[in-house]
């Protein structure tokens, strides 16, 4: 039985899916996306598939990719979700389908434990806070059982703790084979799976770092393989342009002066002044950081001269200037001890790499290129190419491989294009020549769901309007008792509604103002999803930048999305500029063919949150008065799912009424 004859057997009802997984239901679509794609895995090429939300596009290509028998390379957008696949659905189907398959996760070096670096960190002087000290002996105990060192397995550890970047190495640290610890190393001993499994689930992250270097395990995997899916595909552009480009931060600069007092002191005390050394390279990283002064967090500053805009040349100069000084001295003391132990030799060849790049940021920029300077409590210097198209085409998708075969390459995300050939995700991908394939969302959204633009608003350029936003949010999320996700498209406006909510429900027994950053993201989705639930407060979410995406609350939980205004792309942004220089020198429209795709995407994502079953209901409130005023608007929409409109604030409110009786099952 040839594969796709299998796959459409299994997906049938009363198919073996139907019979072994109890939550399965046949899906048309489901079904031919699984078929699309196990017609690539036996003949090869690129298929991109845009699946709408509720298709289940997870069992769509992990049936195939399991059945096929080929080794898989599976590839999603975070760690949470990788965590996810290979926890959950991965075990369930491989159970369900009967099949003897050897699965690995593996991760970036970052999410390991790092046996050497826990040692370090026992002789660090600058860890006396109690709060990290009980947080490190916390990590010393479960290191004494954990078997993969993966840290998402340690109860209760914030993912943004000081802690973890102390205890795990990166590439700039990590001692390969010299460290004392290599044989036990968490890192070689996922790589060592992975290499021997037959399904390897990454991160994008990981696959494009590896790309950029070639130095992991990925790079003995990846020609192994035959079969390759991006999942959340959506992020490929964004995630690859970030490792393919050079950068070089002022934290790697800090992190190396802790490393270079530790170590020197403890392999070469007295033979050179290391404190000296470190206290020159620490004050000179952060003499750089004060000489941009005050800027917005967040902000990314252009950068085509020979410093960054608003930032002085002359100081910007001298400051690069002394870093470099301070870092070659460094340089030069390692080089003439180094051989006592390899912590040193990799030392040395840490800031040799500084060095290099300080000299790249202190020429011009490559023509091809885009150059910009991340600006917060540390400093991100950037030079990244446009998109990943180039690379794709001569690295990544060949006609044929060495042995004549050919590779299958199958991208899919719930939105990747407003267009039948999806160029949004196509064209900086590289991937023009592949197969298209757009399957619809099984759910009514006429029935389940509708959209409202609040016409009273203010403009969105009116300085007054996200305090309106906070107000039309006080008035609607009560109704419901919260049960809202307030999504804005910039962290100063995430400040001002959630002030304005904070303060106005400060004596409020009925509802919580949970707001991104004031608790790890875990527990703020955990706390969000619980809802009402036992007599505690229902809640309102208000969040920016990575919750417009992968985030799952179905049920009666959240049943109204409202999003503060459209999310065109910063227009001052470096890469922003940048792509619209491009598309003027073509001879394209900058605003058609760029902005209102990009706006149109990122739209459609904030929206997604809103129904992600078929028994859920609500509503998505847009804020802004462009998509019922303005031309362009017309567009927008028709990128939205066919919600049912509503007309009036009176009209919401009764249709937030109707969503806390008893029935899900009338339209709302």
């Amino acid at each position: 039985m040839s594969l796709q004859d299998l796959v459409r057997e299994t997906f049938a009802p009363g198919g073996l899916l139907s019979r072994a997984v109890e939550e399965f239901r046949p899906r048309d679509g489901q079904t031919e996306m699984a078929m699309a794609i196990a017609r690539t895995i036996d003949h090869g090429g690129v298929l991109v598939v845009e699946a709408g939300t509720g298709i289940g596009k997870t069992f769509s290509y992990l049936v195939p990719a399991l059945l096929s028998g080929t080794r898989v390379l599976l590839s999603t957008a975070t760690k949470t979700l990788q965590d996810q696949l290979f926890g959950r659905d991965l075990p369930l189907l491989i159970e369900a389908l009967g099949l003897p398959v050897r699965t690995a996760l593996l991760k970036g070096r970052g999410s390991y434990l790092c046996l050497h670096r826990l040692e370090i960190a026992r002789h660090d002087p600058d860890l006396p806070d109690r709060i990290v000290a009980r947080t490190l002996a916390k990590i010393e105990a479960w290191a004494q059982v954990t078997r993969t060192g993966d840290l998402a397995e340690l109860p209760g550890l914030d993912e943004r703790s000081p802690v973890i970047p102390v205890v795990t190495s990166s590439r700039d640290n990590c001692l390969g084979s010299q460290c004392p610890r290599f044989r036990s190393c968490h890192v070689n001993q996922a790589r060592r799976e992975a290499l021997a499994a037959d399904v390897v689930v990454i991160n994008h992250h990981l696959f494009f770092a590896d790309l950029a270097v070639r130095e992991s395990g990925m790079a003995e995997l990846l020609p192994s393989v035959r079969t390759v899916i991006f999942d959340e595909a959506h992020q490929l552009n964004e995630t690859g342009v970030q490792f393919l480009g050079k950068q070089l931060t002022t934290g790697q600069l800090l992190d190396f002066a802790r490393d270079l007092l530790i170590c020197g002191l403890q392999h070469a005390r007295g033979l050179v002044d290391w404190q000296q050394l470190a206290s020159d390279t620490e004050f000179a990283a952060r003499d750089l950081r004060l000489v941009v002064g005050k800027v917005y967090p967040g902000t990314k500053l252009r950068w085509v001269g020979d410093a960054p805009e608003q930032v002085n040349v002359s100081e910007w100069s001298d400051a690069l200037g002394t870093l470099h000084a301070a870092c070659t001295r460094a340089m030069l003391a390692l080089d003439t001890f180094s051989e006592i132990a390899p912590d040193l030799v990799r030392l040395s060849e840490r800031v040799s790499a500084f060095i290099e790049r300080l000299e790249l940021f202190s020429g011009s920029c490559e023509h091809d290129a885009v150059r910009w300077l991340d600006v917060g409590a540390q400093l991100r210097l950037v030079e990244s190419p446009l998109d990943i198209a180039q690379t794709v085409q001569t690295r990544l998708i060949k006609p044929m491989e060495d042995d004549g075969s050919q590779r299958s390459w199958i991208f899919t995300s719930a939105t990747l294009g407003a267009d039948p050939k999806l160029r949004w995700f196509t064209e900086p991908c590289g991937l023009g020549d592949a197969e298209i394939l757009k399957v619809s969302s099984p759910f009514d959204y006429s029935r389940q769901a509708a959209v409202y633009v609040p016409l009273h608003l203010p403009k969105p350029s009116d300085p007054g309007h996200s305090a309106q936003v906070a107000a039309f949010v006080a008035r609607a999320a009560p109704v419901i008792g919260g049960r809202t996700l307030v999504l804005t498209t910039t962290l100063r406006a995430l400040h001002t509604v959630s002030e304005a909510l904070q303060r106005h429900f400060i004596d409020s027994k009925y509802l919580e103002v949970l707001v991104q950053g004031q608790q790890p993201k875990r527990e703020l989705m955990d706390r969000f999803r619980q809802g009402d639930q036992g007599g505690r407060a229902g809640c309102i979410l208000v969040a920016s930048a990575s919750f417009w995406e992968g985030v799952d609350v179905p049920g009666d939980a959240l049943q109204l999305v409202i999003i503060d205004k459209l999310p065109f792309p910063p227009p001052n942004d470096p890469l922003v500029e940048a792509h619209s220089k491009r598309l003027e020198a073509m001879g394209r429209s900058v605003f058609n063919d760029y902005f209102l795709p990009e706006a149109a995407i990122a739209l459609k994502q904030g929206a997604g949150r809103l129904i992600r079953r078929e028994s859920d209901r609500g509503v998505l409130v847009v804020c802004d008065t462009r998509l019922a005023l303005m031309g362009y608007g017309r567009r927008l929409l028709a990128a939205l799912p066919p919600m049912r409109k509503i007309n009036s604030e009176d009209e919401l409110i009764e249709v937030l009424k109707a969503l806390t009786r008893p029935s899900t099952t009338d339209p709302i």
